[in-house]
């Protein structure tokens, strides 16, 4: 009717709207990249949790990655369902997370870096040893692709919608954690963890909540990931793989989720620009680590805050 402002789209709708115009005539190689960016963009939300808002300098969130994935995998192929396989990779993932949660009240800072660092080698040994239900080095080959309702999401399209999909959900999820009294308490914490003790405030029980949480949200990016890949070893999963992701993180700023979604773009398409130089493919993988790693040393020495961040990495 005239005189009236037209109603507003929804951001969800505008956003799935959007991707489908985009990807309509898009190539295979997009797709694909935007995929890596969904799961990437999961894995860089989950771990700002808690590096950025409750200042919990995790160094082993590839481990929980790698749980999910493995946790989903090995499901699917016993014939479970994927939304079984999908929370179960979140579930195991966060039960990790809690028990990796436990000596954080006692141990801070580099030492507590160095703790997740270790428990990320632990997990990374038992993917790799564990032959008869990892199959060891040899990975874990013909995963199922997702089937939700009986609609199996064989094509790189319709797994881009439901990647995007799970990839909104977390943002809006981690926001309003967040952005709840919850999310106050943890930017307490990290800014002053004494002064919240002071205050009567359980810090431990909201350190360990943040990293639970933030394991399973990387735990459910494991699960897409091997649902997308439909193979795993334990190579995707070493503490290498950490790079990408802290320098999204520190690049996009900590405590900052619009920050993180811009450099997820920005840090996953930068490395593909190596494809068209004419590099061997044998030199691929580790110049791209190269330019993540020069990245994150540039950002930390002029930028400590990131782009858009509002802390600094102490």
């Amino acid at each position: 009717m005239a005189g009236k402002n037209p109603k507003k789209f929804n951001f969800i709708t505008f956003t799935t709207i959007l991707l489908l115009l985009l990807t309509s005539m898009a190539s295979a190689y997009i797709i694909h990249l935007l995929i890596l960016i969904c799961i990437y963009l999961i894995l860089s939300l989950s771990l700002n949790l808690s590096i950025g808002y409750s200042g919990v300098l995790n160094l082993g969130h590839i481990a929980f990655y790698g749980l999910g994935a493995y946790t989903s995998a090995l499901l699917a192929l016993a014939g479970a369902p994927f939304v079984l396989c999908f929370l179960a990779g979140g579930i195991v993932a966060m039960f990790c997370g809690f028990l990796l949660a436990l000596p954080t009240d006692k141990i801070k800072g580099d030492y507590l870096a160095l703790v997740t660092v270790g428990f990320s080698f632990i997990i990374y040994s038992l993917m790799l040893n564990l032959d008869d239900l990892t199959r060891g080095p040899l990975g874990l080959p013909g995963i199922p692709r997702p089937a939700i309702f009986g609609f199996v999401f064989e094509d790189n399209f319709s797994f881009l919608i439901l990647a995007a999909i799970v990839a909104i959900i977390v943002y809006f999820v981690i926001k309003r954690i967040t952005d709840s009294p919850f999310g106050k308490l943890l930017e307490a914490v990290r800014d002053d963890e004494l002064a919240a003790k002071i205050l009567g405030k359980d810090t431990f029980k909201a350190k360990a909540f943040s990293l639970a949480l933030s394991a399973f949200f990387a735990g459910l990016a494991g699960s897409l990931y091997a649902g997308y890949i439909t193979f795993i070893d334990p190579s995707s999963f070493s503490l290498m793989q950490i790079i990408p992701i802290i320098s999204i993180v520190i690049v996009g700023g900590l405590a900052s989720l619009p920050g993180t979604v811009a450099a997820a773009v920005i840090l996953t398409l930068i490395p593909e620009a190596l494809r068209f130089v004419g590099f061997p493919s044998s030199i691929l993988g580790p110049m791209r680590q190269i330019i993540y790693s020069l990245i994150l040393l540039v950002i930390l020495i002029y930028r400590p805050r990131g782009f858009w961040g509002k802390v600094e990495l102490e």
